[in-house]
């Protein structure tokens, strides 16, 4: 049984993410913010919600090593706590960056620095990421400056550890989405057809192909998936 680690996983995108990969067998570790966010889940036999500040690159570190003391073999890890924010250039003071870096970035760099050097010795390993399409087209990054800026950090992360890793079968992978098909996109945009968008069960699906041993050949990957948004 492989297992997986899952941030942000009480989320749209994370719920999703979770039920797949149960469904399909993994033992999940699920992480949370708060305490409270534990009863978001149903009980399962492979299922392990932990409370984590992935924004702290201790409490961090302290995570990856109990996951790793407790399960021996940790081999995906797919990152999807993150944040969103709107602005122009004009409208975007640094300390916006900032957060929004902290959130996007540095949430999956404080797992991914500890896991990838796992990885590494055991010769295995995938680690994911979920990119936006802002931080790869201007047109669409002009009125989210920070989101883009923070976003874009984590294709050139990928970059480098999949030129690190050459040959020792551990890939970073960049799923980039348009809009999920959430009840918050929903609402904020009620006049667009929710058809175009990408429902989180697909998106669930995809990252698990990635994951999975059918997806073992691939390297260097970024993925867009639009549907026809």
């Amino acid at each position: 049984m492989k297992t997986v680690i899952i941030t942000g996983a009480n989320g749209n995108l994370g719920t999703a993410v979770t039920n797949e990969f149960l469904h399909k067998g993994y033992q999940v570790v699920a992480t949370v913010v708060t305490d409270a966010m534990l009863s978001d889940f149903a009980p399962h036999e492979h299922l392990d919600v932990r409370v984590v500040d992935l924004m702290n690159e201790e409490t961090t570190d302290s995570f990856i090593s109990e996951v790793v003391s407790k399960y021996k073999t940790v081999d995906a890890a797919l990152m999807l706590v993150g944040g969103f924010a709107m602005g122009t250039i004009a409208a975007t003071p640094a300390a916006d960056i900032h957060k929004q870096v902290s959130l996007n970035f540095e949430t999956a760099y404080h797992v991914t620095r500890p896991l990838f050097q796992h990885m590494l010795a055991n010769g295995n390993g995938r680690l994911v990421y979920i990119g936006a399409r802002p931080a790869i087209e201007a047109a669409q990054g002009k009125n989210l400056v920070a989101y883009g800026l923070s976003k874009s950090l984590l294709f050139t992360l990928a970059g480098y550890i999949n030129e690190e890793a050459k040959g020792k079968n551990v890939t970073a992978t960049v799923i980039v989405p348009s809009t999920l098909d959430t009840p918050l996109n929903r609402k904020s945009m009620p006049d667009t057809d929710p058809g175009i968008w990408v429902k989180p069960a697909a998106l669930a699906e995809i990252l698990e192909f990635v994951v999975s041993d059918q997806a073992s050949p691939l390297r260097e990957s970024v993925i867009k998936v639009y549907n026809n948004a």
